[in-house]
Order: structure tokens, then C-alpha cells, then sequence
């Protein structure tokens, strides 16, 4: 039998056959052992291919192949730090939500997590959600972020998962399309998922006050179908988003205006930082592409975790 993974919860997997009956289903022992370098070999996105066995009146199923997957998107585990973990495969498209503040989402976080999508051919889109929450001066922060975002190719719509506001927007992108969402703890995932399709009811909690991060509602990545043609996938919050499996050369390559630049460096192989006649460091001094991008870029080179850095969102 095929079917598509929906739920992972580790020992577990809940696939939904053509026929749109679930299953749980297990993976056989030896299948952890065939050099696969993620913690999760299996990962909700993911076709399999499944037998079923019937124990104490029970209807089971046993993985025994994953179909060849068209993408599939990791952050580094979080415990085991040279591996990966894989959220989700075969996605169409991800939105990552970003807040100013209550808590606040970097530059150097939306960078790290752009360059992961672009890496793995999947188009992303930023959602700068809690817009009815901020001031003036604030609401500018999110204009300059996006305008800068906008600049390089990325769509950017401002967001109110509480008010409702532009989840019109979000929805049209999304008819049928796998999408995922993601972002750090806190920044309103569920809010927004729960105002896409009320139905769904998805576990809400409050920022944590004392820490300004939010409480973590996801466990696992689970994937909904949706009334309006639509499949969606919500993620636990991501705190850090460590870059895997990038040689340094091809880093500049996953920045589009750093790339775009490339053809003009005097060597082809240029890294952007101290040769000569390099076109992007031209472009930097001439404040044509963002400082805030050419750190992360540098941050990312250097091997640097992004959880200890912070930036005041591309100004000095």
C-alpha cells in the first residue's frame, strides 16, 4: 500500500492511503540503519510505501520504502549537533512567520532559514505577523524589513492571525499547494492556522512573559487537510536554524543578490570578503544590498551559532 505520511512522533506514523484511510505505522528495525544521516528518517510529506499486519484486533502497518522525494527542508538536531533533522519533505512552498518583538525574530535567523529553502528549491514566503500590535515606530522596523526583502525577490505580507488581517492574502497563495509554517515559539503559528481554518482548533499558549519566547504548543510536524484545496504543514517553533551540508564556496550562492553580483568578480570562485574587485563587496559599500545580509552571510561562513548573536534589524 502508498500512502502519505502526516503525523511523526518519532516511533510512530499516521499515513493516509489514496483511498484517505490513515493508518499507523511503524518502520521495520533494520530501515534506521541504511546510512541515513538524519535523526528521523521518515519525515510527515514523505510517500511510503507500507504492509499491513493485524495484532490483538488491531490493523497496523509496516514501512518498508520511501518513495524519492521531489525536497525536503532540515535544521541541525538539537541534540546530536552533526546531525540533521528533517522536517518535512515534499513541500511547495514555506512561510516563515517573523515578529518584531513578543519575541523578537532576527535578521540573522530569516537569513539562515531563506538561504535553507532556496538550498532545497522551495519557494519561501515571510509573514510579518501581530501587525495590530505595534506602534509607529515599530510598524516601520516591519516596512524596512520588508521593502529590504522585497528588494531581493521574496513576497512579504504583513499579518494579523488575531485580526484576521491579509489571512485572505495567505490563503489564496496557499489552494492547492502543500504549504509549511514555521517560525521561532510564540510568533502565532497556531493563531494564524487556527484563523485559515477555524475547524482545526489548534493548541494555542501565551508568550512567556519572563523570557519573551514563546511556549512551545508543537511536538512534532503534523500535516492538515484543509476545506479549501489546501494542505498544510505546522511545525514546532524552531529556535535556532543551523546551516547543514554547505560548502563555504556555494554559501554566496544562496544569497539571490549575492549571486546575481557574482558574474562580475574579478575570480570565479570568489568568497566575498577580502579579494579583490569583488563585485558584491562593491555592491555592499554602495549600500545597494542590506549589511544585515552580508553579516549573516559572513556569521554563516565563519561557522558561528546563530542563538548568540543578535542584530538591531540592519542598523548600526
Amino acid at each position: 500500500m502508498t500512502g502519505l505520511v502526516y503525523k511523526s512522533t518519532g516511533s510512530w506514523y499516521t499515513v493516509k492511503t489514496l483511498n484517505g484511510k490513515f493508518y499507523e505505522c511503524r518502520i521495520k528495525g533494520k530501515f534506521r540503519l541504511k546510512g541515513i544521516k538524519s535523526t528521523n528518517p521518515i519525515a510527515v510529506g514523505d510517500y511510503v510505501e507500507f504492509e499491513l499486519e493485524t495484532k490483538n484486533n488491531q490493523e497496523t502497518g509496516v514501512i518498508n520504502r520511501i518513495q524519492d522525494r521531489k525536497n525536503y527542508i532540515v535544521r541541525k538536531s538539537v541534540n546530536l549537533s552533526k546531525q540533521t533533522h528533517i522536517i518535512a519533505s515534499n513541500i511547495d512552498q514555506v512561510f516563515l512567520l517573523v515578529t518584531i518583538n513578543n519575541p523578537p525574530t532576527f535578521t540573522t535567523f530569516i537569513d539562515r532559514f531563506l538561504i535553507t529553502a532556496e538550498a532545497y528549491s522551495i519557494k519561501a514566503v515571510l509573514l510579518f505577523n501581530k501587525i495590530d500590535t505595534y506602534d509607529e515606530e515599530t510598524l516601520l522596523e516591519v516596512k524596512y524589513l520588508a521593502a529590504l526583502y522585497r528588494k531581493i525577490g521574496y513576497e512579504c505580507i504583513g499579518i494579523s492571525a488575531k485580526t484576521g488581517k491579509n489571512i485572505d492574502k495567505v490563503k489564496v497563495l496557499m489552494k492547492d499547494k502543500v504549504s509549511m509554517f514555521t517560525g521561532h515559539s510564540g510568533v502565532g503559528k497556531s493563531t494564524l492556522i487556527n484563523a485559515i481554518e477555524p475547524g482545526l482548533d489548534l493548541k494555542t499558549k501565551e508568550i512567556s512573559e519572563q523570557h519573551q519566547q514563546g511556549q512551545h504548543t508543537t511536538t512534532f510536524a503534523e500535516m492538515f487537510d484543509l476545506s479549501f484545496d489546501a494542505k498544510i504543514i505546522d511545525t514546532p517553533g524552531i529556535k535556532g536554524f543551523g546551516v547543514v551540508d554547505m560548502d563555504k564556496e556555494e554559501v554566496g550562492d544562496y544569497f539571490p543578490e549575492f549571486f546575481e553580483l557574482k558574474q562580475h568578480c574579478k575570480f570565479n570562485n570568489c568568497l566575498h570578503i577580502h579579494e579583490p574587485n569583488c563585485a558584491v563587496k562593491e555592491a555592499l559599500d554602495n549600500d545597494e544590498i542590506a549589511y544585515s545580509r552580508y553579516r549573516s552571510y559572513l556569521q554563516i561562513l565563519e561557522g558561528e551559532d546563530e542563538h548568540f548573536r543578535t542584530d538591531n534589524f540592519g542598523k548600526e
